[in-house]
């Protein structure tokens, strides 16, 4: 087992996790079943019954290679090749959550021998390309702090608001029509002060904002996958 520092860390406020809370995709290569189990996970102790749970699972496995990475600068990172040859298994795995700036997550590689030995580079990219197949079919997902900000309008300026968010790219999280129109959307802090302003002036002063606390929001992210590790540019 092993933790290392990585050159990328998360931006404090904002981090790229799996779009799913759990994943199971697998691939056979050479006769070997290679079967990925990921999750998100928000402490080592969480990560841990994660694993513990598919050794149980797949107890008859020749392998069950894991890493998981957490925290807000990436400062928890392990990996194990359980009983791979050092360097071909746990390592590549941890790379491909490093390189792609995916965290809060657990992974799992099963693997049950076909017969054919693949050697190190071999074993370096089946490991490596079984995450990237589980978080290809999971997609990407970026998790963001943000204010929900609650717009009250009348229902006379409710479609030039509505127009106004969307051009501006302010999705909009929930409507509720009563008396007045109130209107829903996450807003950074740092933003906020901008934000304002140019609603107000927008809208003429017509409108009420009921700035919320922060929690997390979910916004689909797009980004290729990339398998590539130290062993494999």
């Amino acid at each position: 087992m092993a933790g290392n520092q990585v050159e990328h860390v998360s931006e404090l406020g904002k981090y790229i996790t799996i779009a799913n809370q759990q994943v199971t995709w697998e691939q056979t290569i050479k006769k070997s079943r290679f079967i990925v189990n990921m999750a998100r996970v928000s402490n080592e102790e969480e990560a841990k019954k994660f694993i513990a749970s598919i050794n149980v699972e797949h107890r008859k496995a020749t392998h069950n290679v894991w890493a998981y990475m957490l925290g807000n600068r990436n400062e928890v990172q392990r990996y194990s090749d359980n009983g791979e040859p050092a360097g071909t298994a746990g390592v590549p795995m941890l790379e491909v959550l490093k390189n792609n700036a995916i965290r809060d997550i657990a992974v799992v590689v099963t693997r049950y021998f076909g017969g054919i030995k693949l050697g190190a580079g071999g074993l370096v990219r089946a490991y490596a390309g079984t995450v990237v197949g589980g978080v290809e079919d999971s997609g990407l997902i970026e998790r963001i702090q943000r204010h929900e900000v609650s717009l009250k309008v009348s229902y006379s300026q409710y479609e030039s608001l509505a127009y106004w968010l969307k051009q501006h790219n302010h999705e909009i999280l929930d409507t509720t029509y009563t008396v007045d129109v109130l209107i829903k959307v996450a807003i950074a802090d740092d933003d906020m002060t901008m934000f304002k302003v140019a609603v107000i002036d927008e809208m003429a002063g017509q409108i009420e904002i009921i700035v919320g606390d922060i929690d997390w929001f979910e916004v689909p992210y797009q980004q290729r996958v990339s398998a590539k590790t130290e062993t494999l540019k």
